[in-house]
């Protein structure tokens, strides 16, 4: 890297333009102050902001209406005196201070500041990226689907989430694990292994002799396992199976010896399985997080034993250990209902957390979980992407982090409402193949992997979609990710055209970047000063979806410089800035689509 590389290294252009106009004016308010021209006071908590309409100023500031009542003036009167005492602008970002109305203070960027986007995104590579979580460690828990069967369209909307927003975060500074929770442990996994079982068993005996419970896992991939199973065993476990009622069956030794077997060879396919779709869908964790070595390691006892010993816990009558949770889930909202013997619904006040049995909930694992992600690894946030269905856990959750001495606020939940897929209109509810709920498999095997990251990145988490198959696949502009990739690949385009011009770029360090002018530029500028901001804004708000909306608007913007402004046969020296700002765009775009995996054609 270039001295002149390192100078835009980390560079965020609109939040250094607003400290330095709230440093500015900080100083003319002690300024003012120190000489009598308004009277000493605390200094007001006060605005800085790039207004929506920047024709009368890039960035305005609400001091004067916010100082009005310590500093009893009007604010006309206090914006006057803060523009007398301001410190001088010749070396900052700015060309002019106005005040405008009843006391807005205006700032003005200076053609130097535009040029110094320019000439950033033109020279680093990986503009947009910036320190500005300072390296706190932060966890995405993302998708976590019990490894009981196929991944569905949830995942595929909830892996391109959680997957997107890691990667703006990693972006904006912070140190980010992805992380899956493998539940491959309690009641999930008994009834996997008792469906398994009785579809091994309905092999050898028909399915009259072992008719399966309604309340085991019906897909059809269960049969497939338990006939693989059935292949390389044979049927060695029947006749221990055989002459026994159905209840006395499921409580007997020869069916759990069954299920274990069963689970153990299929549980290990069904993980492999979820690890190489994810993989096909560009999904790469750091840690795949099993709940079983939470029981085995012995965690989830210490966690109820901690919860006991705080007095969140006590011991019920009949063994069992009961947990506070709305005690301590009501800071944070309404903890589950549970139903009353007549059919309404009641607050469900303390939860079962150890049964009578002695066998913890899963409510006991999942505490022990996030504690170890909050305090025995030491996450400073731990960030779980969940479908909207499981918005009651939110508030018990966070909670439980209180009651156990943590903070709940360090556990952060984003909600993602569901998706609905739509082909010619008309919604789209099964796989042809199974006859089942569509899987991420069969979604793959039709959508291209780049148009399904990016649409299920399209919008926040909190708003519904109606995936278009039709739109997915088409290779046009009524596509967004084939519209950004064919703006990237124009670029190229121009770039090698002009080459073969003989026209090549000097490099940033020798293009004067204030020529740069024209609307149509000033307006890709402004978008390029923003663009780091942006990815900040994205990480903090937990909202990758504005980044899709970003880079679509981009595109537009050069689409329409591109037709206003001549690069070929331009005045040498524009000549230069215009290539110069194409090649920033280029660079905008490419890191956009490369954060969230998706490919960058150079032609198309």
């Amino acid at each position: 890297m270039t001295e002149f590389e390192k100078i835009y290294q980390n560079y965020n252009p609109r939040q250094a333009a607003l400290d330095e106009a709230r440093a500015l004016l900080t100083a003319a308010a002690k300024a003012a102050m120190a000489d009598g021209a308004l009277p000493e006071a605390e200094l007001p908590a006060f605005i800085v902001e790039i207004p929506a309409d920047t024709k009368n100023g890039d960035i305005a500031s609400n001091i004067a209406m916010a100082g009005a009542r310590s500093w009893r003036k009007a604010p006309k009167m206090i914006a006057d005196a803060l523009l007398a005492h301001l410190p001088s602008i010749e070396n900052s970002v700015f060309a002019k201070v106005e005040v405008a109305g009843p006391g807005f203070i205006n700032l003005f960027l200076a053609p130097s500041f535009w040029a110094s986007v320019v000439l950033s995104a033109c020279s680093n590579k990986e503009y947009g990226r910036t320190d500005h979580g300072k390296g706190a460690k932060y966890n995405v828990e993302f998708v976590s689907a019990n490894p009981t069967g196929p991944m569905h369209m949830g995942n595929a909307r909830g892996g391109a989430l959680g997957d997107c927003l890691s990667a703006v975060l990693d972006w904006s500074g912070y140190d980010v694990t992805r992380e899956f929770y493998i539940n491959d442990a309690g009641n999930q996994i008994q009834k996997f292994g008792k469906s398994l079982a009785v579809r091994y068993l309905q092999k050898y005996c028909g399915e009259e002799a072992y008719p399966l419970p309604a309340e085991c896992y019906q897909g059809g991939d269960i049969k497939v396992l338990a006939g693989e199973f059935a292949e390389l065993n044979g049927d060695k476990y029947v006749a221990a199976c055989k002459g026994m009622d159905e209840e006395t069956l499921f409580e007997s030794e020869a069916f759990a010896a069954l299920k274990d077997a069963l689970v153990a060879y299929a549980l290990p396919k069904n993980i492999a399985a979820l690890k190489r779709d994810l993989g096909k869908y560009r999904i790469d964790y750091d840690v795949w997080f099993h709940e079983s070595t939470l029981h085995e390691s012995g965690a989830v006892k210490a966690v109820v034993d901690k919860l006991l010993e705080l007095g969140a816990c006590y011991k019920a009558e009949d063994g069992a250990i009961m947990y506070r949770s709305a005690q301590y889930a009501a800071k944070y909202g309404t903890v589950n209902k549970k139903k009353t013997e007549d059919g309404t619904e009641e607050e469900a006040k303390d939860e079962v957390l150890v049964r009578a049995n002695g066998i913890p909930t899963y409510f006991a694992a999942d505490i022990a979980y996030h504690y170890n992600k909050l305090a025995t690894r030491g996450f400073a946030k731990a960030i779980d992407v969940w479908g909207a269905d499981h918005h009651g856990h939110v508030a018990r959750m966070k909670g439980a982090m209180d009651a156990i001495g943590l903070n709940g606020e360090d556990l952060d939940v984003v909600l993602m409402q569901m998706v609905n897929l739509m082909r010619d209109g008309q919604p789209v509810r099964m796989s042809k193949r199974t006859g089942n709920a569509i899987t991420l498999t069969d979604l793959l095997e039709e959508v291209p992997i780049d148009s399904a990251r990016f649409l299920f990145n399209m919008h926040d988490a909190g708003s519904g979609i109606d995936f278009d198959l039709d739109q997915a696949v088409k290779t046009d502009n009524d596509n967004p990710v084939y519209y950004v990739q064919y703006a990237h690949a124009r670029i190229c385009s121009i770039l090698k055209k002009m080459e073969s011009e003989g026209v090549q770029f000097a490099g940033a360090e020798k293009v004067d970047a204030t020529l740069l002018t024209e609307p149509s530029e000033m307006d890709l500028i402004r978008m390029l000063a923003a663009f780091p901001q942006e990815i900040v804004m994205a990480a903090e708000k937990y909202d990758p979806s504005r980044i899709n909306r970003f880079v679509i608007d981009l595109a537009s913007a050069f689409h329409r410089f591109y037709g206003s402004c001549r690069i070929q046969g331009a005045d040498p020296a524009v000549q230069q800035a215009r290539l110069a700002l194409c090649i920033g765009v280029k660079n905008a775009i490419f890191n956009v689509l490369t954060m969230f995996k998706i490919n960058v054609p150079e032609k198309m």
